[in-house]
């Protein structure tokens, strides 16, 4: 059976950014959205773009990543677990994205060195933060 699941380079909400070059700060639930902090690449053709300071390697910019009408999220942390999604989300860790994609309608995978977590939600929303000096 072929795998008709979409990469991540191929959805719109992640032009011109680097998922795998990213960084999961946190992970929560809020009115039945599930919401990822990141520190976001941004590639040079991204309209936020900066060239990076002498002493940074690479443009990023906080970041959310929001699912929402999450209704279900299962990840290695807790497999198979029925508890609630800001429960489980609450026990997911931080570190470097690997990757994301669209396994069917309302189901996504996101994998990274908090390993891998399934997630039942509406299309997500990819936003930046106000930058804070």
């Amino acid at each position: 059976m072929p795998d008709k699941s979409t990469n991540w380079t191929e959805l719109r909400e992640f032009r011109a950014v680097d998922l795998t070059e990213s960084f999961v700060l946190s992970w929560g639930a809020n009115s039945g959205s599930l919401q990822i902090d990141l520190d976001l690449f941004l590639c040079p053709e991204h309209a936020f773009y900066e060239r990076p300071r002498p002493k940074e390697r690479a443009c990023y910019r906080p970041a959310v990543l929001e699912f929402p009408y999450c209704s279900r999220i299962v990840s290695t942390v807790s497999p198979g677990s029925a508890d609630a999604v800001s429960t489980i989300a609450a026990k997911l860790s931080a570190g470097k994205m690997s990757g994301l994609r669209l396994v069917d309608d309302g189901h996504y995978e996101i994998t990274g060195a908090f390993g891998k977590v399934e997630i039942h939600a509406e299309r997500p929303i990819l936003r930046l933060r106000e930058m804070t000096t």
